[in-house]
């Protein structure tokens, strides 16, 4: 894993907003419409070479391939690559079991707004406004080989022609694989997880032997809390927080951590946040993962002002923290000068050889929902390598 050895690098959490052909071809196969299997690789081809060129020549350092080989969310597309699930709509009037938490139950009105718009613009799950739940009904195996090994390629091959310090791919933690999933076949809930911690250990070793960094997304983690408390305890909450962060390390036994960046966020969806569980509660556990890099979300305005934990946090020798420095939940662009004392203030902290600059979270939770729009996104990005240059000619003058 890089360095920021002489200037601060920069990366961001992962998903880009996809190009309207890649949409359009999800949407076909959504609605039933036969397509043109060679027609829609070589588009997914040429949309990763697009977006890795467009990444170099906007500055930033650690790229991915925006997640356009995943064809539903960040963490849904593993249906797509483990059996033992299946999928269920969620009963017209029946309870939503998406639709909880305290702060939901704070701000009821707000939400009822916020999800008749994302009903309205097809944000639920692939596209469609059907609502599915996804049941474990048998054992769970990975069975994606063939669509990773072809998002490798398709990533390796762009890599080779930009020039950038290296890439990554995202997947799904265990804690957040198939979120508000229900079991019916194992006997535990803990059985189920280390299960799901076993088929997913194919994903990240396979990504890992393939010379690529891997980012392990568990937004699920941290908002789990929200889910829980109360009326469980902040100790229920820990408990099941551990139980999931070894899984995660079973997971990943053998892996080098050099190797793994360990992405945690608040859930990323723009609400309120006022229930969200403060990052100084968690951070021994985050820091319990086995990973290189720890990327966190500090520049929302609900999370901004804990940059100050590391104050008394001491980083692990070795590590790398990765601060969200770029909002991905607001079309406002931050000024570079912002985004520099962002990363100044950290790397004064923890070093500044440890600390690359990123996002709060990606730009598009899935391929039809988007949080900024595509000009913002790459204005962002901009800002974010402005502002890591006017923090790297600080930090080594």
């Amino acid at each position: 894993m890089k360095r920021s050895e002489d200037r601060i690098l920069t990366t961001h959490v992962g998903s880009l907003i996809r190009p309207k052909k890649i949409q359009d071809i999800l949407a076909a196969k959504q609605n039933g419409v036969a397509v043109d299997e060679a027609y829609h690789r070589k588009v997914l081809t040429d949309s990763v070479a697009e977006i890795a060129r467009r990444q170099a020549e906007t500055g930033v350092d650690v790229i991915s391939d925006g997640e356009f080989g995943k064809s539903i969310s960040w963490s849904q597309y593993v249906l797509e690559r483990l059996d033992g699930f299946e999928r269920r709509p969620v009963a017209s009037g029946g309870a939503d079991p998406f639709a909880r938490g305290l702060d939901r139950e704070r701000f009821p009105e707000f939400y009822a707004e916020l999800d008749a718009n994302d009903r309205a613009q097809g944000r639920f799950d692939g596209g469609g406004g059907q609502r599915y739940e996804s049941v474990c009904v048998a054992p769970i195996a990975y069975t994606g080989q063939d669509v990773l090994r072809r998002d490798i390629d398709n990533f390796k091959a762009a890599l080779a022609r930009v020039d950038v310090a290296e890439g990554f791919l995202p997947v799904a933690a265990p804690a957040s694989v198939i979120p508000d999933r229900r079991n019916e076949h194992y006997e535990s809930d803990e059985a189920l997880v280390y299960a799901i911690a076993d088929a997913m250990r194919v994903e990240y070793k396979t990504i890992s032997d393939a010379g690529l960094l891997v980012q392990v997304d568990d937004a699920r983690a941290a908002v789990t809390y929200d889910r829980m408390v109360p009326p469980a305890t902040m100790q229920d909450f820990r408990k099941w927080l551990g139980l999931h962060m070894e899984a995660l390390n079973h997971a990943l036994d053998g892996i080098p951590a050099e190797r793994v960046r360990y992405h945690v966020c608040w859930g990323s969806w723009p609400g309120p946040h006022t229930s969200d569980v403060p990052i100084g509660e968690i951070v021994d556990l985050i820091l319990s993962v086995n990973a290189g890099a720890y990327v966190l979300e500090m520049a929302n305005p609900r999370h901004e002002h804990e940059w100050a934990v590391w104050k008394d946090v001491k980083l692990p020798d070795g590590k790398v923290l990765i601060p969200g420095v770029i909002s991905h939940a607001t079309n406002v662009v931050e000024h570079p000068e912002l985004v520099a004392e962002r990363i100044v203030r950290l790397a004064e902290l923890v070093g500044r050889e440890n600390v690359i600059g990123s996002t709060d979270c990606g730009f598009a939770q899935g391929p039809f929902h988007r949080r900024v729009h595509p000009t913002v996104q790459w204005a962002k990005l901009g800002a974010l390598a402005e502002g890591a240059r006017l923090a790297s000619e600080r930090l080594w003058t």
